[in-house]
């Protein structure tokens, strides 16, 4: 029979997805593995949908999205992250991931190079194998609190390094960069002559760290940008994201838009614009919720003696189980879930400088975030 492209054999399947598959299938789970918000949709976003229905809003809409939304889009862009573009530098697209896979796709050719961060998000990797380019890892270390090393990105960049790859606030290890390392990170792609990928998706959820969009600090065109409303909002199965691209790419924008998606569904943009234009009172309820589960978590950490890294953004906690993992925290995870009831992202579903780790959403109940961390075996436990 016909074979796949020999390419999609390389594609590594997210060590994520296969916890929370297992723990879908047994009963009295507590959820702590993947980034799903645990608050409402706010009632004007669903009421805005709801209207968008009614009035049989359910078109074929621009291939950048609405004009109403692209316009909202740039004027929040200037205000809260002071990235001044015009409309077709704005593309609304099916949630930040096809914005990250849209923009790696105009960038990478087969056998390129993309700078990725390990630890980092799993679609990253999991893109440039889709691409049939070929993804490099750059070290988040505990040593340099989880930063990248300059020195170590000199020695990585090589002849077909195409793009590097920038997550702030980030996933999984909720470090906010600031506007110092990003400089030197923007230094390094000019040197090199490299694209920038932006993600931004948990712009909203910084505690005592300002967020620093790269885009506000690039001066000749190089940055590309991606945000979602998931997360901010609550929507992450409405699936409404957006891409900011460099200027002159209005053309080519329209041809992959339309080739790839044709257009975000109206009724979701019609939300979307009632997320941007909206009350913003639940998006600050909501991260204050994240940060007093940040509080309760780690206080509860540290009294028992597990390590952890203390998160300045996203909602995630990254904490150290080497004591009792064994070199294998994908298997451990699968055991923890089948013995304890709790399920935790593998810090190996990350990269390979997770082993050891374990991701855990805050995005939960006091309740489950008590019960779930206090199953965790601390150093010297028998467990």
């Amino acid at each position: 029979m016909p074979q796949l492209a020999p390419h999609m054999t390389t594609v590594p399947a997210s060590g994520i997805r296969r916890v929370f598959e297992l723990a879908a299938q047994l009963d009295g789970v507590d959820m702590l593995v993947v980034g799903e918000p645990d608050v409402p949709v706010a009632r004007h976003i669903a009421d805005a949908a709801r209207r968008a229905w009614a009035d049989d809003r359910t078109d074929y809409t621009p291939n950048g999205g609405i004009p109403a939304l692209r316009e909202a889009l740039v004027a929040k862009l200037a205000r809260e992250n002071d990235v001044h573009v015009d409309l077709e530098q704005v593309w609304v697209t099916v949630g930040g991931t096809q914005a990250l896979h849209q923009t790696m796709g105009l960038l990478l050719a087969a056998g390129d190079e993309v700078l990725v961060p390990d630890p980092g998000y799993t679609t990253f990797t999991m893109n440039a194998h889709m691409l049939d380019a070929v993804p490099v890892p750059y070290t988040l270390a505990p040593d340099l609190d989880f930063r990248p090393d300059l020195d170590e990105l000199e020695n990585l960049v090589g002849d077909r390094t195409r793009a590097l790859i920038v997550n702030s606030p980030s996933n999984p290890l909720g470090v906010v960069y600031p506007e110092e390392t990003l400089r030197r990170l923007l230094d390094f792609a000019r040197r090199h002559d490299l694209w920038v990928i932006s993600d931004e998706v948990y712009e909203y959820f910084t505690y005592g760290l300002k967020h620093v969009s790269l885009a506000s600090l690039d001066t000749d065109d190089r940055v590309f940008s991606v945000f979602s409303m998931s997360k901010t909002y609550a929507m992450t199965g409405v699936r409404v994201g957006y891409l900011v691209t460099p200027k002159g790419l209005a053309e080519t924008m329209r041809t992959v838009q339309e080739a790839a998606i044709s257009c975000v569904a109206e009724p979701d943009q019609h939300a979307a614009l009632a997320a941007v234009t909206g009350d913003h009172q639940p998006v600050a309820d909501a991260r204050e919720h994240y940060r007093s589960n940040l509080d309760l978590a780690t206080a509860l950490l540290a009294e028992r003696g597990i390590r952890y890294l203390e998160p300045s953004g996203a909602f995630y906690l990254w904490i150290d189980v080497s004591h009792a993992s064994q070199g294998d925290v994908a298997g451990w995870a699968e055991r923890f879930l089948l013995s304890e009831r709790v399920a935790v992202a593998p810090g190996s579903a990350f990269g390979r400088s997770g082993e050891g780790w374990i991701r855990v959403c805050l995005a939960s109940s006091p309740e489950v975030i008590t019960r779930g961390l206090g199953k965790l075996p601390a150093p010297g436990d028998p467990r």
